[in-house]
This record gives structure tokens, C-alpha cells and sequence, in this order.
């Protein structure tokens, strides 16, 4: 194939990309990375191929020849790590094809699709089972500051544009010229001609090939740089020109961006938006990068390598055999052999599935950093049965104490399966024991397993194990404690909510959940889901995992019902109402106790024989645990607690 310009991934002598965006050609193969922005490169391809053509004695391409050649192209844009891909919606098979000639020249595992905001080029790449192909959003603030650190691209001058990889377009900051400035004269007219002629041009997207940052800009200040005669103004009236323009623009920043540093956290986030904002972005729906999935979820997920199904058989993705092949350290982290085992279980269930996609959850997503200590694993699966009109999505949870884990301390093989039977038998004893306090739980969950190598010290090591897991549906909606700053100010939406969440306060505090290792409350820490109606406002609360249920069972609640009153405190300043916040709080936290425990007098004997056929042990069995529970809860007091509740809370 035909280069002009350098090789994907070139370097310079200090390690900097040659090259940012290429274009590929399909009709006549080749490849542009010469510098410019994506137009400059196919009128470079052309005139190359009229090159050629005049040599050889032939006769110029004709205008339809020149149109077919910049048809059959794909837009391709380089990070340091990755080929992104831009599909154009409407020929996503060029895409396609452009992906197969890339595998050619650079490992599958660093290419990536753009424009995933398109319903199409989504179900497209969704189908072919390659969610892990889609381009990511930056999660981490260091991701957003690496995003923008590596985002700074030249046209044919200087590198002082930021680039969005979806739209193509180039964005200039007003600190910019401070340092344009500094240029002498020759480059400095060269860069600002550059500039001024780029704000007047559209790419083939129809977006602007250069704008200026933030986009609330005021439109006089683009008039003024569109309008600037370069070529007629001396160096000194040009300099002049440009500072007073620029002063302007300075002058119209909001306060909190006028410092233009990656340290400054509004001006970095709000360059990232930039950065990242996809053509047609128009709705909800239209945002979500897989179907039923928030896009909050959604940028915590790392998809990895799966497969196709084609008519009942299972296809793995070739990334798998160059994996095995080359014992490349970076695709064996990708390649995880439990995705073959989970789809495998899938397709084994599940025997019409059209295709399935699998991703990790790499880390909690509780704001507590302290869950990345946490040894379970969640796994999340994206898959679609035949005549299905919605693909459905499940969590996966892995075993916390499973066989693995027990060789691991030592124990022999069959006290290691007996123990970690043990321990999914009163995972699901605890689960039932919250469904029947009223907590609201998801209504499915499966316990499952598939089998996998123990790695460890133990004299196991290398035999094949079971590795036990629970998959319960995604609950669509916002964990309550990332719910948007913004929706609290609604008072509707603020008392729905304190009503909500009063009532799960009190089953928490009934069912004693607090982190094992630590005893640290964990509600309102990621597994409340806050589900929303028609209107956007809070419709149900649903727990989404039991995790945590029972580890504190021998306090009284009068001892730690305090413990929930950093529920309201923490959204004070957020409510245009607090009072009627907190009353609307306690109140139904008050309402939830006396119901629960009307409910269990009037049903005694069915409560306390519901594990009678458990082993009772005071050294904590579940059912031990579980009639601790019930006594504290005829005992207690509602009117008491929520007086000690509201007072904990405060003014």
C-alpha cells in the first residue's frame, strides 16, 4: 500500500506523533499522514495519483473520478496508543473495511471506532459482539487531563489546537496568542493566517475545521478574527489587530476559565466536554452508548474481546489467537479467558442469543476509595435473544469467598468446595431474609458457575475449579449518591427523593449492613438506584445488591441510627428547602419502622421459624443473626429513633 507521510505511530526525535489524522483511501489503496487537517489530505492524494497519472502519459483523474476517490475514504485519527476510526453512519461498511486493511499494519487490539453517538455505527459494532472496540470516554480527572494533555495538534504550523477526534474540529484557547506572540514575524503570520483561514472552513462533516474555546464565546469576537485582513496589514498592524481581538476575548471569559491550566479543575472539565462532544448529540436516548445503559455506568465499563454468534455457533475474536500466539503482556490483560467461560454459560442458557458482549467493571464505583480494596470481581453482559425486541444487560458478581479463596488459605480441596457452598447458601439466606423485611431487591437473581485453572501456592495449583458467580438484571437509573447537583433544586424532585430514601434508611438500619471488614456504614454509598418516571422524577428506590446485610446484628439502633443523618447533611446546600427536607426524611424513616415491625407481630411465628432448618449458632450463623434482627426490631421504639435521627441532623 501506498504511503504518503510517515508510518502510523512514527515519532519524531522527541518521541512526539509525526502525525495526529490520516486519512485511508479504499477505490485506489493508500494511506496520507502528511500534515494538514483531513481535507488538505485527500486533495494530497489526488494530486499524488495525477502525479502518477502524468508520468505513466495518462490523463488527469475527471471531476467524477476525484469525487469517487474522496467517497471511498475513512477518516483515521492517532493517539499515542490507538487508530480511531471515524465511520461515516451511512457506509459503515467502509468502515469496516478500513478496520480489516489497519490489522494489517497495527494490532486489532489499539484500533477503535468514533462516533459511537450514532444509533447505527453503536448497533453496528454492538452486533459484531465488539462493545471493547468502541472508543472511551475519559473517566478518572487524570484521564481527562491526559485526554486534553494529548490532544494539542498543529495543522501545518505549530500545535496550538486542541481536536476533537468525533467532529474534527480544532479548538484555540485566547492564552494562545500570548504565546503565538512570541513567534517572529515570518511564523507568527504564517500561524495566524492559518488560524483565521480554518475558522471560515467546514470539514466534510459539516462541522467548523477550527472554532474558538468555550463555544459561548461571543460571536463578535469570531466576526472580528474572521474578518481580519492578514495578507494586507503590516507585522506591526497585524500584531496590533490580534492583541486588541484576543484582549477581547480574555476580557469575555466567565471568571472560573480564565485560568487556562489543566489545574484548574473548571477549565479542564470544561475543555474535556469540548473535547469529547459528539456531532448530534440530541437525546437521551441517542447518548447512550448501549442500549438500557446510563452513560454515567457506562464510561466505568471496560469492555474486553468476545465473540459472534452466526447462527447458534460461537466465534471468538481472532484477537484471541494472537494473544496465545504472541504472549503480548498488553492483549493478555484484554483477553480475559472468564469472558470464554461467561459467554460460554451464557450461550449454554441462553441457546438463541444473536450476539453477547462482556466488559469489567475495573473498579468500584462508590465514590469511597477504600471498595477498590474489595477482592470480588463484577463483571457486565450485554446480550440479545433472537425476536427479542431489546437487548437485556445483567451484572455479574463473582463469588467473594469461593473455592480459589479458600485454597488460598491453605484448606484442602474438599473443605475448600464445602466451605464455599457453605457461604452461597447464606448469601442466599441473607437475600431472602432482606425480601422478607421488605427490602426491594431485584426480583431475578441467578447463581451460577464456570470453571477455570487455580493459580496460588496451594499443591492445587493448575487444577481446574469452579468459579461461582450471581447475575441479576442492570437496574437502569441514578445510585443516589450521583444524582446530578442540579435536580435537587427542584423541590418536587427533593422531597420525592427524602421520601425514598427515609424509607430505605430504616430497613438499612433494621438489617444491620455495614462493610465487613471495617463496619463502616455503606448506604446511600452506590447500591441505592434511584429510578425515574416519564417526567424525570423519583419513582422507586431499589436496592441493588445485599451486600453487607447482617454483619451488625448486637447493637441496639439506638446506638448508631445517628450514623444517617449525614444522608441529609451532605445535601444542605443543594435543597431550596432543607426543613421540609429533613422532616420529609424522618418522617418516612419513622413510617418504615412501625410498619416493619407491625408487620412482624402480626406475622411472629412465620418470621421467627423462616430458618429454622438452618444451623443456629451464636458464633454468627444466619439464622442466629436473623433472630438477633428480629428482636432489636420488636423492641424498638420508631417514635424514639426518629427523634434521635432528627436530632442528629440539626438545623
Amino acid at each position: 500500500m501506498k504511503i504518503l507521510g510517515e508510518r502510523i505511530f512514527a515519532r519524531d526525535a522527541e518521541g512526539v506523533l509525526v502525525s495526529r489524522i490520516g486519512t485511508l483511501f479504499l477505490r485506489t489503496p493508500g494511506l496520507v499522514t502528511l500534515r494538514g487537517v483531513h481535507a488538505m489530505q485527500r486533495q494530497f492524494w489526488i494530486d499524488e495519483l495525477n502525479r502518477e497519472r502524468s508520468a505513466e502519459g495518462r490523463d488527469s483523474l475527471t471531476l467524477a473520478e476525484e469525487d469517487a476517490e474522496f467517497h471511498d475514504s475513512v477518516d483515521l485519527v492517532f493517539t499515542d496508543d490507538h487508530v480511531l476510526i471515524r465511520p461515516d453512519p451511512e457506509h459503515l461498511d467502509m468502515a469496516f473495511k478500513a478496520d480489516e486493511i489497519l490489522q494489517t499494519m497495527v494490532s486489532k487490539r489499539v484500533i477503535r471506532f468514533l462516533n459511537t453517538n450514532s444509533a447505527k455505527v453503536r448497533r453496528a459494532i454492538t452486533e459484531r459482539g465488539e462493545n471493547w472496540r468502541m472508543s472511551r470516554q475519559p473517566i478518572s480527572q487524570q484521564d481527562i487531563a491526559n485526554l486534553i494533555e494529548h490532544s494539542k495538534v498543529p495543522i501545518c504550523e505549530n500545535p496550538i489546537y486542541y481536536y476533537n477526534r468525533s467532529t474534527g474540529t480544532r479548538y484555540v484557547t485566547a492564552s494562545t496568542f500570548l504565546d503565538v506572540q512570541k513567534f517572529d514575524d515570518m511564523r507568527f503570520r504564517r500561524q495566524i493566517k492559518e488560524f483565521v483561514d480554518g475558522l471560515s472552513k467546514r470539514n466534510r462533516m459539516g462541522n467548523p475545521e477550527v472554532d474558538l474555546f468555550p463555544t459561548s464565546t461571543p460571536i463578535e469576537i469570531k466576526k472580528a478574527w474572521k474578518k481580519l485582513p492578514v495578507t494586507e496589514l503590516t507585522d506591526e498592524e497585524l500584531r496590533a489587530r490580534c492583541e486588541k481581538i484576543d484582549l477581547d476575548w480574555r476580557m469575555s471569559l466567565p471568571p472560573e476559565l480564565r485560568e487556562e491550566s489543566i489545574a484548574n479543575y473548571d477549565w479542564r472539565n470544561a475543555m474535556c466536554q469540548t473535547i469529547t462532544r459528539q456531532s448530534n448529540e440530541t437525546s437521551a436516548e441517542e447518548q447512550e452508548l448501549v442500549s438500557g445503559i446510563a452513560s454515567e455506568f457506562y464510561r466505568q465499563i471496560e469492555w474486553l474481546p468476545g465473540a459472534m454468534i452466526d447462527r447458534g455457533e460461537v466465534i471468538f475474536d481472532p484477537i484471541y489467537g494472537e494473544s496465545e500466539r504472541t504472549r503480548d503482556p498488553k492483549l493478555l490483560e484484554i483477553c480475559d479467558p472468564r469472558v470464554k467461560a461467561i459467554i460460554f454459560n451464557f450461550t449454554q442458557v441462553f441457546g438463541d442469543l444473536d450476539y453477547i458482549n462482556v466488559g469489567r467493571i475495573a473498579h468500584s464505583l462508590s465514590k469511597d476509595p477504600s471498595d477498590a480494596l474489595r477482592r470480588h470481581i463484577v463483571y457486565i453482559i450485554q446480550y440479545h435473544s433472537r425476536g427479542a425486541a431489546q437487548p437485556k444487560v445483567v451484572i455479574i458478581r463473582l463469588q467473594k469467598w469461593g473455592i480459589a479463596e479458600r485454597l488460598d488459605q491453605g484448606k484442602d480441596m474438599l473443605q475448600a468446595i464445602l466451605e464455599s457452598e457453605e457461604y452461597a447458601d447464606y448469601i442466599m439466606d441473607r437475600r431472602r431474609m432482606c425480601l422478607q423485611l421488605g427490602m426491594n431487591l431485584p426480583r431475578r437473581l441467578r447463581y451460577s458457575h464456570f470453571t477455570e485453572k487455580y493459580r496460588g501456592n496451594n499443591q492445587y495449583n493448575g487444577v481446574t475449579v469452579r468459579t461461582s458467580f450471581f447475575s441479576r438484571p442492570y437496574i437502569p437509573g441514578f445510585a443516589s449518591d450521583k444524582i446530578p447537583d442540579q435536580k435537587y433544586r427542584n423541590p418536587v424532585f427533593a422531597l420525592k427523593f427524602a421520601a425514598l430514601i427515609g424509607k430505605a434508611a430504616a430497613l438499612d438500619m433494621i438489617v444491620g449492613r455495614r462493610r465487613t471488614e471495617t463496619k463502616e456504614l455503606l448506604f446511600d454509598r452506590n447500591y441505592e438506584v434511584i429510578v425515574m418516571d416519564a417526567d424525570g422524577m423519583p419513582s422507586e428506590l431499589m436496592v441493588t445488591d445485599h451486600a453487607g446485610t447482617f454483619v451488625n446484628y448486637e447493637h441496639r439502633m439506638e446506638e448508631y441510627v445517628f450514623q444517617y443523618a449525614g444522608v441529609m447533611q451532605r445535601r444542605k446546600s443543594l435543597v431550596p428547602d432543607y426543613p421540609a427536607f429533613v422532616d420529609a426524611y424522618v418522617k418516612a424513616f419513622r413510617c418504615e419502622i412501625a410498619s416493619i415491625q407491625s408487620e412482624y407481630r402480626a406475622q411472629r411465628r412465620a418470621y421467627d421459624n423462616l430458618f429454622m432448618d438452618r444451623p443456629f449458632d451464636v458464633n454468627g450463623s444466619g439464622a442466629y443473626r436473623w433472630s438477633c434482627i428480629l428482636k432489636r426490631l420488636d423492641e424498638a421504639d420508631p417514635d424514639q429513633l426518629a427523634g434521635l435521627l432528627r436530632a442528629a441532623i440539626g438545623e
